[in-house]
């Protein structure tokens, strides 16, 4: 029940779930682009220092053109990477880790040392598997 001149009051919406198990959390977002493998590696390599697109596609073994610069303009969306064009002489363009971005090297680097620690047991798992997959059952 409202009274004249007296606004009424109205819930304000809950907030939105700041856990990544939840469908609506921006966070699944950001995991998405960290977790990738190609991010990992770019990561990686421009940690080392600031490199130019063709030194990192380049470095980057196996990554597309279109794939380094999805994961190049989503790093710099999200504030990791920053892209510095240079207008004296030719133009050139250099990417490097923003401040922010230097935050995620020691994580991917925890990750890339336990896969490579790893890689072994998990081949085996996948033989074995792949053994047990192919078994006919009676």
């Amino acid at each position: 029940m409202t009274s004249p001149g007296i606004p009424q009051v109205t819930e304000a919406p809950a907030p939105t779930s700041m856990s990544a198990l939840q469908r609506d959390c921006p966070a699944r977002l950001l995991l998405d682009q960290i977790a990738d493998k190609w991010t990992v590696l770019v990561i990686c390599v421009l940690d080392e220092g600031p490199s130019r697109f063709n030194e990192l596609r380049r470095r980057v073994d196996g990554v597309s053109q279109k794939v380094l610069a999805s994961t190049l303009r989503g790093l710099e969306r999200n504030g990791m990477v920053e892209r510095i064009v240079a207008t004296s002489g030719p133009v050139s363009v250099t990417y490097r880790l923003t401040p922010f971005g230097t935050t995620l090297y020691e994580p991917m680097l925890a990750l890339y040392g336990w896969t490579t620690r790893h890689i072994e047991t998990v081949v085996d798992a996948q033989d074995r598997f792949d053994r047990r997959a192919h078994i006919p059952t009676r």
